[in-house]
């Protein structure tokens, strides 16, 4: 069984280089970021104050939020800084088909669904 649920979210040029946008997936809010035709998925939402990610600078492979300057790094949803700071986003993978972005959201296993019930 494939491990992703694969959803279409954008054509590659609706995300310029080096910015993020916001997509709403099953009421995810996920930002999704172009570093020069490499493309990463994250939680659109800071750990920190919640700050929307898809505004955030992108500098290297991270972005810093907008609200108060936590740096992620986009391909592990790590916290860079601060640096005493342990958290991390859920990351998700992307593709790409005929120029049009999937994003792979987890499936969730049957049993797993029966035992949250």
């Amino acid at each position: 069984m494939n491990e992703y649920r694969w959803v279409r979210v954008a054509p590659c040029d609706n995300i310029p280089p080096r910015e993020g946008r916001e997509v709403v997936i099953g009421g995810r809010h996920i930002a999704v970021f172009n570093l020069g035709g490499r493309f990463f998925a994250t939680d659109n939402r800071c750990p920190h104050k919640g700050g929307p990610l898809c505004d955030g600078i992108v500098t290297g492979a991270a972005v810093v939020c907008p609200l108060h300057a936590w740096k992620i790094n986009l391909a592990t949803g790590r916290v860079e800084r601060p640096e005493a700071m342990h958290a991390c986003l859920q990351t998700y993978p992307i593709r790409v088909e005929n120029d049009v972005l999937l994003l792979g959201l987890p499936r969730v296993a049957s049993n797993d669904a029966d035992a949250a019930a």
